[in-house]
């Protein structure tokens, strides 16, 4: 599957939620997630752009892998994720296997959506207030449209390609 998203620093959630209200988005959930991703035991994920991690969120658990990034504009990769019924013993095997933890990045987040685009209002743990637009149809080109006509109505500004991981490593 393909990931289509855009990310953007928000200074103003509770605003940016008013508006998001006032067009008619549809809230869809609250959540609680926390993810650690791992390094591979043979080859650089940060050089290669890709990612793997597990991820508790609220009662639920999933292991992901995500792909090099695809476009320009947009965080459009592939995306691989299972649910995964023992987080614990999930990493375990990861780490018998060769893997190790590399950080762990938590946030509240509360999702919307208008239409097929998702909007996630990130709180992130160590970063700061973000917002995240992700397309959940099958047509890319019309998902990119849309996103980028949203990310306008909703006045906001920026395009933030680097994963919260990255942004918290660099940080320090």
């Amino acid at each position: 599957m393909i990931e289509l998203e855009v990310k953007a620093p928000c200074r103003d959630l509770v605003g940016l939620e008013g508006r998001l209200r006032a067009m008619g988005a549809r809230r869809i959930e609250e959540l609680e997630q926390v993810d650690v991703y791992y390094s591979h035991p043979a080859r650089n994920f940060a050089a290669s752009d890709e990612a793997l991690r597990l991820r508790r969120e609220n009662a639920r658990s999933m292991i992901t892998y995500k792909g090099p990034k695809l476009d320009r504009d947009t965080k459009m990769r592939e995306e691989v994720e299972l649910e995964v019924e023992d987080l614990e013993r999930m990493a375990l095997l990861l780490e018998r296997v060769g893997f190790r933890p590399v950080r762990r990045v938590a946030k509240r987040r509360t999702v919307y959506a208008v239409g097929l685009v998702h909007i996630c209002l990130d709180r992130v743990e160590g970063l700061g207030d973000f917002v995240e637009m992700e397309y959940t149809g099958d047509d890319l080109d019309a998902g990119k449209g849309k996103i980028l006509e949203l990310k306008q109505a909703l006045g906001l500004e920026g395009n933030e390609r680097r994963s919260y991981l990255e942004l918290l490593m660099e940080k320090g």
